[in-house]
């Protein structure tokens, strides 16, 4: 793997690796001609058969069309234009970009990918030729203006949508140029379009041509810290003025729910990104304890349809007066979230993860009884690509005595991300299942009434006690806690600037200058193999 940073790198790395074939599944740019003249090279384009353009999925998000695919075609001189080794489509779920990118764009790209790869080793493929059905130019602001009075909510969605990630969909509310992320619909709700008529969480309802829409986040550009933050933060003192909404489950901006059914609680936090800020770990503390009150006997912790979590809130620690003290109070704030689930001792709980998880987002999840997986998510189970923190959320208790200590050490030192199936295999998961959100969450409810049930349920409690007493009296959590955060303050304290740089560097968007060579394998020139007979010659 070597990331797209320019022409001579790229042609370094085939120097060094001479590959068979190339495959680039995110370009923003054109592969050099003396790259693909030389091999093979497959790009992944997020649109269907004969779609050309650098804003594909951007058009078909605007325009709302219903089916939508992946093509893998090889690399020529002119975009989008080669032959097409293979391609899969799927229908169009009203949803931001970056979701339909992690979810149905990333299935089909995998399908699509291995096809071609496929038929490459076969060896007697002839990829073929299509008509281009359009040249669709890259989108710019100017083709998604929200017009306020007379764009109905629907219009509304999808350009911001269609604009989800960065820069976002720029726009005026209260007379500031603002760019809006994190849209959904606002049920029930109306005023006069373009005004902000309430509040619900962080997020803040603004009227359309027939309805409103909830806005999670706001970015500033002329603002200290030109990130995306929540909306009432970016908003000031206007925000907190703004009437609060009340809503049930379903209508109000998607944050924390809870739902029973045959003994068991689903508690859902949908967190924008995964991140969890030191209010919503304060939130969810307080929703897990109140969830512990109810007479139930499993309690399945649901996260979000995109993200399970993410670990810390990078975004608000960038934006705050002190970095350091903010980054200690997050981490502690979802060290008492993980500490809580770890001492639950009458209810079997289960971290159902419908989205991906990272960083510490992982670890607070194995602090349940058993860990879910949907397929198709993705793990990331380490921390150290964040300026080598060490980490917390009691990693060094839960990891080990799933996975043992060799496989724990080698887990947070590998930096690589990992699939449903490897996590099972190694005691990081202990199932997974399910093809959709909807296909996983209704397995989720029959596994977790199944476990209700179950004959040797008393049994399986008694003895998690008695697990739990013995780890106890060998090692007092509080141990545990306190050689992790020992850890995590000289990150946050110390002389080594690393991570502070690391997420400046992340939360800014800063572009990478290197491959790290975790997956730079080729770069690794102590365990690289030995060099195979050249492909590639950069004079061709």
């Amino acid at each position: 793997m070597e990331f797209d940073i320019s022409d001579a790198v790229t042609q370094e790395a085939v120097s060094l690796f001479r590959p068979d074939c190339l495959v680039a599944p995110f370009l923003k740019r054109a592969i050099p001609e003396e790259v693909w003249s030389a091999l093979p090279c497959l790009i992944v384009h997020p649109g269907v058969e004969g779609d050309r353009g650098p804003s594909a999925l951007d058009w078909a998000i605007l325009k709302g069309v219903r089916r939508w695919g992946v093509t893998v075609l090889q690399a020529e001189r002119e975009m989008d234009a080669g032959p097409v080794w293979a391609s899969a489509d799927f229908p169009m779920r009203p949803a931001a970009k970056s979701s339909l990118y992690r979810n149905e764009v990333t299935e089909a790209a995998a399908a699509a990918v291995l096809e071609a790869i496929s038929r490459f080793e076969r060896g007697n493929f002839v990829p073929r030729r299509v008509a281009a059905a359009s040249w669709q130019p890259a989108m710019h602001q100017g083709d998604r203006v929200i017009d306020w009075a007379s764009d109905d909510t629907g219009k509304v969605l999808r350009k911001i949508w269609s604009a989800d990630g960065s820069p976002g969909l720029k726009s005026r509310l209260c007379g500031r140029s603002l760019y809006l992320h994190d849209a959904h619909a606002a049920e029930s709700l109306k005023g006069g379009p373009g005004e902000i008529i309430g509040r619900n969480g962080d997020a803040i309802a603004v009227a359309t041509a027939d309805g409103a829409v909830w806005t999670g986040h706001l970015r500033d550009p002329q603002s200290r810290t030109p990130i995306k933050l929540p909306a009432l933060r970016v908003l000031g003192e206007l925000g907190e003025t703004l009437p609060l909404i009340s809503s049930s489950i379903g209508e109000g901006y998607p944050g924390i729910s809870y739902e029973e059914e045959g003994g068991c609680g689903f508690l859902h936090f949908r967190f924008y990104n995964g991140a969890m800020s030191t209010a919503a770990c304060e939130r969810l503390l307080a929703a897990y304890r109140e969830a512990l009150l109810r007479p139930i006997r499993v309690l399945v912790l649901m996260g979000g349809p995109d993200f399970w979590s993410n670990g810390m809130n990078l975004n608000l620690i960038e934006a705050a007066e002190s970095p350091a003290d903010e980054s200690w109070r997050n981490i502690n704030a979802i060290d008492e979230v993980a500490e809580a689930v770890l001492r639950t001792d009458g209810k079997i709980t289960v971290a159902a993860l419908q989205g991906n998880a990272g960083a510490g987002g992982v670890f607070l999840a194995r602090a349940a009884d058993e860990v879910w997986l949907r397929e198709g998510i993705v793990l990331s189970p380490h921390y150290k690509d964040m300026g080598n923190l060490y980490g917390s959320e009691f990693w060094t208790y839960s990891l080990p005595r799933r996975v043992g200590d060799p496989q724990a050490d080698a887990i947070m030192r590998r930096r690589l991300p990992m699939g449903p199936e490897e996590a099972v295999r190694i005691g990081l998961a202990d199932a997974h299942f399910g093809l959709t959100v909807n296909d996983f969450f209704s397995k989720v409810r029959q596994r977790a009434k199944a476990l209700v049930s179950s004959a040797g349920f008393d049994e399986r409690i008694a003895h998690k006690r008695m697990t739990r007493a013995e780890d106890e009296r060998r090692k007092p959590l509080s141990a545990y806690l306190e050689e992790e955060l020992a850890r995590m303050r000289l990150s946050f304290y110390g002389f080594d600037p690393s991570y502070h740089i690391a997420r400046y560097n992340f939360v800014r968007k800063v572009p990478k200058s290197r491959t790290p060579v975790t997956i730079a394998r080729h770069r690794d020139r102590a365990g690289r193999e030995p060099t195979r007979r050249a492909r590639f010659h950069p004079s061709s």
